[in-house]
């Protein structure tokens, strides 16, 4: 849907209308009200608190604190009972007589375990039957840190692959896929910087330090308007302020990995900072065991996370955040390779008055790779290869939060990103004979205003609607390419160039993205939801793998490359046992993919100034049911959570234009997560998962010429079969010392793979080397036998 309206005059429109709406239901009003607001933080350690409820007991009035620990709750003139509740925090109550607006900050102090249930039952306005969200997966660290994962060391991703809707193409895959997008569909944000690239070690590690991290949210479906520019889910993450009131040390030993976290105040009540690295060692443990080419093997990853806060005063905060990560692999000097991300990011939260609230952030972003081959000395021929790429991002969003009344708030604001793309740099050596390879850059800019209203006419009832205006600008300095049509499948024709001057417009697009959810209370423990969101993608990822690679390029839409647009809805039942003993909820969902990239047979992936030529423009669809369970109260805890689903594509000029099946689909998806409490000081988790195998395509005949079998297939079709089923058992063991003063400290003993399946990656096809007139099959397996781990983990 491209739009003719100018973008300043539909955005205008959208923002008067709401507003214009919002008056009248103030005009309504009669009652004299009154706001209470401010901030809740943990008492110990000044941390701010995200998602806390608050509310009028005995009724449903009520908020939420939102990502930087702010509530703000109008209600009629008088007197008021409150209370304020959170899991793990001790609950707190008082009454406030309000005959005029008050600020008012708590801070609440963490409960024993005993009262956890209590903590929980007062729970009302967080409750997954209460919220407006479909979709919304919520994770604290806590939860984390109970899950046996590879090598014992707790990890973000592969506790986002146990929920349901979430999958991968296997073990050690980078990133994952959300109901039937690809790896590069999601927005992956740290402290609001966008991440693209979000593991190490290929995939067997995410880049978030566990000691840093303080709030996860997944959103699959039904995307707040504030959200844009990826179309399969969005993973925010947000990192810990730091202790603002005394000096901490966390941190970890490992098998593969330590790390160590330092927080504490920079002014007591004021400012905080907290710096948290880790460091691999995989290469010095390998390196007795390595001898000849292989003595100087390289392979090893390392971050550091970082964020300070300053509160200027009752109303003004400022933080600053930053990530820096690298991962390097590499055999001595014959070939080297390493990429990693760095991000910055700048935030000014201010409070205009008791009702308006406004987060301003800025952000850098880049990611960055290099690859580089040289002749071993003894060559008599001296020939050397490197190449480097990256993407710069710079970004600014400032973000509006009015909270009308107790029924009523409204999201607004604006976004803009500046995108610098360099493909690749690529020079080649032989004998002092050099050759160069370099691709021009790419710019554009992406810019987008949304507005939202959270409406709650009812106890039963509740609706959250709005829009997001997004404009993509494909701008030079730089060289547009056009192509003649040619047939399905086949590499397109170039019929010219033009040049255009920096800043100039190639091309643009504009997309308006309507958002929509809606609650209906059945009774006081369950209720049903719906909703509906369209979103647009400026950029892609271009990977002829499964699994998209460190290297593969990410590139903008262009004159030749249409944005992806995509439409989901979703419906959905949710339930609470009395007492929030457990909840269980079933999703159903339904999303329609457009202008997704697809390429043409041997395509030209890498150097290649008109790779536009070879890509195809392809239509994709998903659809499924996802069933959770989760129990968060007793000494037995945990989650059990299954998908039933279908992801395809249709691609012209491949597959006989049929429809067929994504790489990563599969059928069903079944996760097992489970924490026991033996004492205080001992607990055993395990993690149990089980899906069907990922689509394949293979060779059903083959040609024979010269003694050797060549493989094809007859039938031209794609992912026309299926890898073995893939399921895992992971156990962990924890156990906690004797507390000292204040060192704190546990060891973590695990087992990943239990039973040592030997899970397929992939499967190719060989000739067999005793006899050459047959073809054997060959099963690749990342990890085919049991991995132990032990972790010891400390706080002082």
């Amino acid at each position: 849907m491209k739009l003719t309206r100018p973008f300043k005059s539909t955005a205008c429109t959208l923002l008067l209308l709401c507003l214009g709406m919002l008056s009248i239901q103030r005009a309504t009003a009669q009652q004299q009200r009154y706001t209470i607001s401010g901030y809740v933080r943990d008492e110990q350690s000044g941390e701010s608190l995200i998602g806390i409820s608050i509310g009028k007991t005995g009724t449903t009035l009520g908020t939420v604190t939102n990502e930087y620990g702010f509530y703000s709750l109008t209600l009629p003139a008088g007197k008021h009972e409150l209370q304020y509740t959170y899991i793990g925090y001790a609950p707190m109550k008082f009454t406030i007589d309000l005959t005029s607006n008050i600020r008012k900050d708590i801070r609440l102090a963490q409960a024993d375990r005993q009262l956890n249930e209590v903590v929980i039952t007062g729970k009302h306005q967080e409750k997954n039957i209460n919220t407006l969200n479909t979709s919304l997966n919520k994770l604290d660290i806590a939860e984390i840190k109970k899950l046996p994962t590879l090598m014992g060391e707790v990890d973000v991703l592969r506790t986002i692959q146990t929920l349901p809707g979430v999958n991968t193409v296997g073990e050690g895959a980078a990133g994952f896929n959300v109901r039937g997008g690809n790896q590069d569909e999601n927005l992956i944000l740290l402290d609001e910087a966008p991440l693209y690239n979000s593991t190490h070690m290929l995939g067997f590690f995410s880049v978030f330090n566990p000691d840093a991290v303080k709030n996860i949210n997944l959103i699959k479906g039904g995307f707040p308007a504030e959200y844009g520019g990826r179309t399969a889910s969005v993973l925010d993450i947000r990192m810990k302020d730091g202790n603002d009131q005394r000096l901490g040390l966390t941190g970890g030993i490992g098998n593969i990995f330590s790390r160590l976290a330092i927080e504490g105040p920079i002014k007591k009540d004021q400012s905080s900072f907290i710096i948290a690295g880790r460091r691999s060692y995989m290469d010095i443990l390998m390196k007795p065991f390595l001898s000849g080419d292989m003595a100087d093997t390289k392979l090893y990853f390392y971050d550091v996370t970082a964020k300070a806060n300053f509160k200027l005063n009752k109303n003004n905060t400022i933080f600053v955040s930053g990530y820096l990560g690298r991962d390097v692999f590499g055999f001595g000097n014959e070939a080297n390779m390493n990429w990693g991300n760095t991000t910055g990011t700048v935030r000014w939260n201010h409070i205009f008055n008791s009702r308006l609230f406004l987060n301003l952030s800025t952000y850098y972003t880049k990611y960055d790779y290099s690859l580089e081959f040289k002749s071993d000395e003894t060559d008599q021929v001296q020939q050397n290869f490197s190449w480097v790429s990256n993407i710069i991002n710079y970004g600014v969003k400032p973000a509006f939060t009015y909270y009308v009344n107790a029924k009523n708030t409204l999201h607004f604001g604006l976004q803009s990103t500046y995108y610098t793309f360099k493909p690749g740099k690529s020079i080649a050596t032989e004998d002092g004979r050099s050759d160069a390879i370099i691709l021009r850059d790419k710019h554009a800019l992406e810019s987008a205003a949304y507005i939202d209203h959270e409406w709650k006419p009812t106890s039963r009832f509740g609706i959250q609607y709005g829009a997001r205006l997004s404009g993509f600008q494909f701008l030079g300095k730089s060289t547009a390419f056009y192509y003649a049509d040619t047939t399905p499948g086949i590499r397109k024709r170039l019929t010219g160039t033009e040049d255009f001057a920096s800043g100039k417009v190639i091309a643009d697009y504009y997309f308006l993205e309507p958002r929509v959810s809606a609650r209906y209370g059945l009774n006081s423990t369950s209720s049903v939801k719906l909703s509906y969101a369209r979103s647009a993608q400026y950029m892609h990822q271009l990977s002829t793998t499964a699994s998209p690679t460190p290297i593969d390029i990410w590139t903008p839409v262009s004159n030749n490359v249409k944005p992806q647009v995509t439409d989901q809805v979703t419906a959905g039942y949710f339930y609470n046992a009395p007492g929030d003993q457990f909840e269980v909820s079933a999703e159903v969902f339904y999303k329609t993919m457009k202008d997704q990239l697809d390429f043409i047979d041997n395509a030209n992936m890498y150097l290649n100034e008109q790779l536009e030529a070879d890509l195809v423009s392809a239509k994709g669809r998903a659809y499924g049911l996802e069933i959770y369970a989760k129990r968060d109260i007793g000494k037995t805890t945990g989650w059990l959570s299954y998908t039933l689903s279908r992801s395809e594509r249709q691609t012209p000029g491949i597959s006989k234009n049929e429809w067929f099946l994504n790489r990563y689909d599969r059928t069903h998806n079944v996760n097992l997560v489970v924490s026991h409490e033996f004492t205080k000081r001992t607990s055993l988790g395990a993690n149990w998962v089980f899906a069907s195998g990922t689509p394949a395509t293979f060779a059903d005949a083959r040609m024979e010429y010269q003694d050797w079998d060549i493989p094809y297939n007859t039938t031209d079709k794609r992912n026309n079969y299926r890898l073995a089923p893939f399921h895992r058992l992971d156990l962990s063991f924890t156990w906690k010392g004797k507390q000292l003063k204040r060192w704190k400290g546990e060891w973590v003993f695990s087992l990943y793979n239990v039973y040592a399946r030997r899970n397929a990656y992939t499967v190719y096809f060989q000739q067999n080397k005793d006899d050459p007139t047959k073809t054997e099959a060959v099963r690749l397996s990342i990890i085919g036998s049991i991995i132990p781990g032990i972790t010891y983990n400390f706080k002082f």
